[in-house]
C-alpha cells in the first residue's frame, strides 16, 4: 500500500522539485553575474532550503544534530557517508555559513537546471572518475581553494553512494590530498542515516515517509599519524550509522 501510495507523492514530488531548479538557475545568473559571489552563495541556500521543503510532499522529515563548535575562519573538510543524493541539500543549508563546496562527479558539472550552474561557478570541483590524475589534480584545486578562502569542502569517501545504508569501506585519497593542500583544516566528521530509504525502490517511485538524519561529531586537527585519524574519523560516521 505504501508503494502505491508514493507514486502520486512522487510525481507531485518531480514537478515541484524541477520547477525549483527551473526558478533557481536564472536566480543564480542574475546573482553570480550582477551581485557576485556572497548574493549566489544566499541563493544557492535558499534553492536547497526548497528543494528540502520539496521533499516534505514525500512525508520526509529531518533532525539535524550539531553539538560541535566549528570555527568559521578556519577551513573544514566535512567528511560524510553517501547515501543518496538527499544527502546534500541538508548539508548546504545546514551548514551554510562555512560555505561548502563538493567534490562532484563530472557528469553532474551539465544538463541539470541549478545544479549544473552552481557546481561549475560556485567553486566546487568536477571529477572525471575513469580519470584518477585529472580528479587528484582537481580535489587539490579544492584543498588550496579552502586553504586561501576559510572556507569548506564536502567529501564523500566511499566514492559511491550506499544503495542499503550499509557504509561501504572509505577511500582515502581525495581526502589525503585535501588535507595535504589545507593543512590547516578541521576535520568535521558527520554521520547521515536513512537518506537511502528515498531510493528504496529505485529510481521511481520514491520512498516516503522517511525520518533523514544528520549529526555532526567532534573537529579533529590534522596531526600526528594520518592514516590512524583517518582510521578513527571512519569509525567515527560509520559507528553512528544505524
Amino acid at each position: 500500500m505504501q508503494k502505491i501510495i508514493a507514486y502520486p507523492l512522487s510525481i507531485l514530488y518531480l514537478i515541484l522539485f524541477g520547477v525549483t531548479l527551473l526558478v533557481f538557475h536564472p536566480i543564480q545568473w542574475i546573482c553570480f553575474n550582477w551581485f557576485g559571489y556572497e548574493a549566489h552563495r544566499k541563493s544557492v541556500a535558499i534553492l536547497n532550503l526548497c528543494l528540502l521543503r520539496c521533499t516534505h510532499i514525500l512525508g520526509t522529515t529531518y533532525s539535524f544534530k550539531n553539538t560541535q563548535t566549528i570555527d568559521t575562519n578556519r577551513p573544514t573538510i566535512f567528511v560524510l557517508n553517501h547515501q543518496s543524493m538527499h544527502d546534500i541539500p541538508p548539508i548546504i543549508w545546514f551548514m551554510r555559513k562555512h560555505h561548502p563546496k563538493f567534490v562532484s562527479k563530472m557528469e553532474l558539472g551539465k544538463g541539470i537546471p541549478s545544479v549544473s550552474y552552481n557546481l561549475r561557478h560556485g567553486g566546487s570541483v568536477l571529477i572525471n572518475r575513469k580519470d584518477s590524475r585529472q580528479s587528484i589534480m582537481e580535489i587539490a584545486k579544492l584543498g588550496s581553494y579552502i586553504e586561501d578562502t576559510k572556507r569548506a569542502a564536502v567529501i564523500f569517501p566511499e566514492g559511491t553512494r550506499s544503495k542499503t545504508g550499509v557504509p561501504k569501506k572509505f577511500l582515502t585519497t581525495g581526502l589525503k590530498m585535501l588535507m595535504k593542500k589545507a593543512p590547516s583544516a578541521l576535520i568535521v566528521p558527520i554521520s547521515i542515516n536513512n537518506s537511502w530509504k528515498m531510493l528504496k525502490y529505485g529510481k521511481f517511485p520514491y520512498g516516503i515517509g522517511n525520518h533523514i538524519t544528520l549529526e555532526v561529531h567532534k573537529p579533529r586537527e590534522i596531526e600526528g599519524n594520518i592514516d590512524d585519524l583517518l582510521t578513527e574519523v571512519e569509525q567515527t560516521i560509520t559507528q553512528n550509522i544505524t
